[in-house]
């Protein structure tokens, strides 16, 4: 599906998604318990890979009719074996974090996806099961899916560098748990993305599982049980769909965009209010209330480094191309290593709009001064952060932008055309 924005103003009140991170997570943990109810997750292709995965290892999923509640029958720490191979189709995370529930298995389970999948590296993970006992294969022997991944860990020390993906560490973190020895966690680099391991800390805390940070890394005891207070957990609102809704509040809200479900978490995405804030948008977030208020304002360049939060560059790009002055996004060299090259997508979009656009290898600067943005055809790369922030973009460029495989807004924010429209943004949709 292509889908066609027109310039447009937008107004009225959206609310934010549930949190992808935060359901693949409270999903998994479920599986890993005796089961529980997890309220108010998002239904998308992305966390129905997980729930697959679940059913795959011996679990249930049940999701209401109104998809306000997913019922997990859990598998009680130790998967079975599928009976087939599972299909994480495009979900880095549910890859990354049932590769070490397959670790837990005895016999050997099979994980593949789709082609952008197969392309995205799992080195580090396979190392750190070998490491520990098991066995972790590529079976093109290229450290990418589809893997092979088995034979019983049962737990102790494993290195892992921190600078590739800080779901090793969150897959890690949630399998160790239900070993026999517990897993201690040592990083041999500097932890990227940090604040998604702080996110998977706060879910494991809610099962009732004790993990912490160490001097060397992490660590989390072994032998424990997955067990939710009242067998329930409750999925916050997602700060990265959040980013998309602020900013077409900041560029294109005639009157104001009111953003709710906007609750404070240990997700660090929420720093996109600061940003906004830092770049002189007109905001006020009523945390008590889990509401944002957002006006259109002039905004001003700024230097923003993406370590810790790499699905907000594309957003921070659209921004930055609207903006007075140069924004220069830094630290962004594993944000090339997402469902695609992040960096060089928005580069190119971007540049094909008429943005004056410099690509660096862990770099990208974005010269709104020398900027006027003009409607375009621009490849969405079947990425659901580049569809939604281009579309973004096109709400304040000249004419009409076409965004290709806009269907892919699947993956987190499924509805997010209908919520667009809803705002009063013009578009047209084609098949």
């Amino acid at each position: 599906m292509d889908v066609t924005i027109g310039e447009s103003t937008v107004d009225g009140t959206a609310q934010a998604p549930p949190s992808k991170s935060y359901t693949h997570r409270a999903i998994l943990a479920a599986g890993y318990a005796d089961g529980a109810v997890v309220t108010d997750p998002l239904v998308s292709a992305d966390t129905r890979a997980t729930m697959r995965a679940v059913t795959a290892y011996g679990g249930s999923t049940d999701l209401a009719a109104d998809e306000g509640a997913l019922t997990v029958e859990g598998f009680d720490g130790r998967p079975e074996t599928p009976d087939d191979v599972i299909d994480c189709a495009n979900s880095g995370t549910t890859t990354r974090l049932v590769t070490a529930t397959a670790a837990l298995g005895d016999d050997l389970t099979v994980l593949t996806g789709d082609d952008s999948l197969r392309s995205r590296p799992q080195g580090a993970l396979l190392d750190a099961i070998e490491q520990l006992g098991g066995r972790a294969e590529s079976t093109r022997r290229n450290e990418q899916a589809p893997l092979v991944v088995g034979d019983g860990i049962d737990g102790g020390h494993v290195a892992i560098p921190g600078d590739v993906s800080s779901q090793y560490i969150t897959a890690l973190l949630m399998a160790g748990a239900v070993t026999d020895e517990g897993i201690d966690v040592e990083l041999t680099t500097g932890l990227k993305s940090s604040p998604y391991v702080d996110i998977t800390l706060e879910v494991l805390d809610a099962y009732g599982v004790d993990a912490e940070k160490t001097a060397e890394g992490y660590s989390v005891a072994g032998g424990q049980r997955y067990a939710p207070e009242g067998g329930e957990y409750h999925v916050p609102g997602d700060f990265s769909s959040i980013s998309y809704l602020l900013a077409m509040g900041a560029l294109a809200a005639d009157e104001e965009v009111v953003v709710t479900s906007a609750v404070p978490s240990a997700q660090g995405d929420t720093a996109i209010v600061d940003i906004l804030e830092r770049m002189g948008a007109d905001l006020d977030w009523n945390e008590d209330a889990g509401e944002i208020t957002v006006r259109r304002s002039d905004l001003s360049g700024i230097e923003v480094g993406v370590e810790d939060t790499p699905d907000l560059l594309p957003t921070i790009a659209t921004l930055g191309a609207a903006a007075d002055g140069v924004t220069r996004i830094t630290d962004a060299e594993h944000v090339r290593y997402k469902e695609t090259d992040r960096v060089s997508a928005m580069a190119e979009a971007l540049t094909k709009m008429g943005a004056e656009v410099e690509e660096r290898e862990d770099e990208l600067l974005v010269y709104g001064e020398d900027t006027d943005l003009q409607g375009a055809t621009v490849d969405g790369r079947a990425d659901h952060r580049i569809i939604m922030s281009l579309a973004v973009a096109g709400l304040v460029a000249d004419g009409e932008t076409t965004v290709t495989g806009a269907e892919h807004v699947d993956v987190s924010f499924p509805n997010f055309f209908e919520v667009l429209e809803k705002l009063g943004a013009t578009l047209v949709r084609s098949e």
